[in-house]
């Protein structure tokens, strides 16, 4: 048995991408930031050390979820691992872990992130999210 599964929260180091498949599915990819804390040898201090993380969502909840994110925002996500490999135009082989996404949780609150002036807030109801 295994299981491939991953909770982390963090903060988007920028702006999400939102593109689409050829079929036309869509998909939004941003990175994260995720701290770890780690002793440092030398000092014998603890330090946050950042890890960073590549995310992707699929289909019709990446339209709806660009529209609440930006660099900065601080998420919680839940999804799982997926490995992609490829090979680069020099001829080497490219690859990398990152994490799709499914479910996301938005963790900063109306007003002011990182200096940008936070978006209006929108009419919505709950049957119009569609996640």
């Amino acid at each position: 048995m295994s299981i491939n599964r991953v909770n982390l929260s963090g903060n988007l180091t920028r702006d999400p991408e939102l593109r689409a498949t050829a079929g036309g599915t869509p998909i939004l990819s941003f990175g994260l930031a995720v701290n770890d804390r780690r002793k440092n040898p030398q000092t014998g201090e603890w330090e946050s050390v950042p890890n960073f993380v590549d995310c992707l969502i699929f289909g019709r909840r990446a339209e709806a979820v660009n529209r609440y994110i930006q660099k900065g925002s601080k998420v919680a996500v839940e999804g799982r691992l997926r490995y992609s490999s490829w090979e680069a135009k020099d001829g080497s082989r490219r690859s990398k872990l990152e994490v799709v996404i499914d479910e996301i949780e938005f963790m900063s609150g109306q007003g002011t992130q990182q200096g940008q002036a936070a978006h209006e807030p929108e009419d919505i109801y709950d049957e119009d999210i569609p996640f």
